[in-house]
């Protein structure tokens, strides 16, 4: 319970010295009125008027008071940080992206790849998470300063066009794209154009980019959820460590499995091969090997041939369902890493590309409500869609799929 404590003056003040002492106090709810727009009683809007509102002194003060100059966050020399409490449990590159403004997601992991960033005098990757107290070494670093708005090139103007164009859920704190496959989410050895880079024509004007909350296959379209600010992507990546993010995935598979509704649980572990890396099946206890869980559901079938099936992943391993839907013998349609049928023949008209759709994501939005974005079936899937008469309107069978 909080105690009022009596002030005590010296001397009496008089009637204007007490106004000009007394703290400034917004007007309560009650005083105010209804919202602009609003009736008395009305429950306020969830999301952006009622954001805009709480974040409008914030605004305010951005505005009185300019951000200081990226260049002036330029370490010259080697220099000592301790990780604070707010940035506790943060992703090294998350913690540099933060200290540093501006500063590109190709320097951060050369840094960190050459060992140049030691976290209490140990390597790290850019993965690892800090602990509250943990002193970080930082070498001299190379800011990108951001351009001014309005001065994107011919070239950034059409990656920004593009990303609009894949945009279907969209606010002040979140971004949900719909990516199509053969896109990167990431860039790797030779990748020039991905996700990842396409973002930076997103930088807000303190040199910040929107963040990857989660990835997912290059050649897997659908909803790839983006966190715009600092504040959202901490949120975001907390909810898909509890697991409060539901994920539907829509694929086409060889075969009826049975039973019809089913639950997957084995352990993965990669497998380096001379020309690729894969995902296999291993057991508890095997060096790397990490537990993974799929619900997978029949939806509709086409003959006997081919099935539509929806999966939910509880886990979010490396290719898990490609992996998962192999290891009960229906491996995806267009799959070139994991199937291996002998002697299939795709059926006339089908393309011989990966049948697998991040359809649906839900997730708790970061300031209250719920974020629920649906993707689209990509081009060559709805053409196998059509070409089988499957109906893609239908209902998802696991939507509900109980949890781990």
């Amino acid at each position: 319970m909080s105690r009022r404590i009596k002030r005590t003056d010296p001397k009496p003040r008089s009637r204007d010295e007490r106004k000009e002492a007394r703290p400034f106090k917004a007007r309560s709810a009650q005083k105010a009125g209804p919202r602009p727009g609003g009736k008395a009683g009305s429950k306020p809007p969830r999301f952006a008027g009622e954001r805009a509102e709480r974040r409008a002194p914030k605004a305010a003060l951005e505005k009185s008071a300019p951000a200081k100059p990226v260049e002036d966050l330029l370490p010259t020399k080697v220099q000592t940080v301790t990780v604070t409490a707010d940035e506790n449990n943060m992703r090294v590159d998350r913690f540099l992206e933060a200290r540093f403004p501006g500063l590109s997601f190709s320097h951060i992991q050369r840094v960190v790849r050459k060992g140049e960033l030691r976290v209490d005098g140990k390597r790290v990757d850019s993965k690892d998470r800090l602990e509250e107290g943990q002193s970080v070494r930082i070498p001299p670093l190379k800011i990108d300063t951001p351009k001014a708005p309005g001065a994107l090139s011919e070239a950034a103007q059409k990656t920004l066009a593009a990303l609009k164009e894949m945009t279907i859920w969209e606010d002040d704190d979140v971004l949900v794209l719909n990516k199509p496959a053969g896109l990167a989410v990431q860039g790797g050895s030779g990748m020039t154009r991905h996700i990842d880079q396409m973002l930076e024509v997103m930088r807000d004007s303190k040199g910040q980019k929107p963040r990857l909350v989660h990835r997912i296959d290059r050649e897997t379209s659908g909803c790839l959820l983006i966190a715009k600010t600092r504040f959202a992507a901490s949120h975001l990546t907390g909810a898909f460590r509890s697991r409060s993010a539901r994920k539907v995935y829509w694929a086409l598979v060889p075969g009826l499995p049975k039973p019809k509704q089913g639950r997957i649980s084995t352990f993965l572990a990669k497998e380096e091969g001379e020309d690729d890396t894969i995902m296999r099946i291993a057991q508890h206890g095997d060096e790397g090997a990490s537990h993974a869980v799929t619900y997978y559901a029949v939806v509709e079938t086409a003959g006997n041939k081919l099935t539509w099936v929806s999966l939910k992943p509880v886990t979010g391993r490396t290719h898990q369902l490609r992996a998962h839907m192999e290891h009960i013998g229906h491996p995806i349609v267009g799959d070139p890493k994991y199937f291996n049928i002998e002697n299939w023949q795709l059926p006339g008209g089908l393309q011989n590309r990966l049948h697998l759709l991040a359809r649906r994501i839900v997730i708790p939005h970061p300031r209250g409500g719920v974020i629920d974005a649906t993707a689209p079936l990509p081009p060559h899937m709805q053409q196998s869609w059509n070409l089988l008469g499957l109906d893609a309107t239908r209902f998802d069978p696991i939507e509900n799929a109980p949890e781990e």
